[in-house]
């Protein structure tokens, strides 16, 4: 799968989980919580759901991602 894959099946979820959040200038270096508003709430739908939509799980062990461009790398390594 590739990034470009990865970053319009995020952006599906924060579309959901974030329904009011303007995605129109989502990029890789945008940050989940200053420019997202993503709490920590949010952040545990955003993780569940892309979990489940890319049928992978996020390692424990790693620190928290905190751009789009974080999750997507996580994503891709999962994968």
């Amino acid at each position: 799968m590739t990034r470009e894959e990865i970053f319009a099946g995020l952006k599906e979820v924060l579309a959901i989980v974030r329904p009011d959040t303007d995605l129109s200038n989502v990029n890789d270096k945008t940050e989940l919580v200053r420019e997202l508003g993503i709490d920590s709430l949010s952040m545990m739908l955003v993780s569940l759901a892309v979990e489940e939509k890319f049928k992978m799980r996020f390692d424990p062990a790693a620190p928290a991602p905190t751009t789009v461009g974080e999750v997507i790398d996580a994503v891709a390594a999962a994968l």
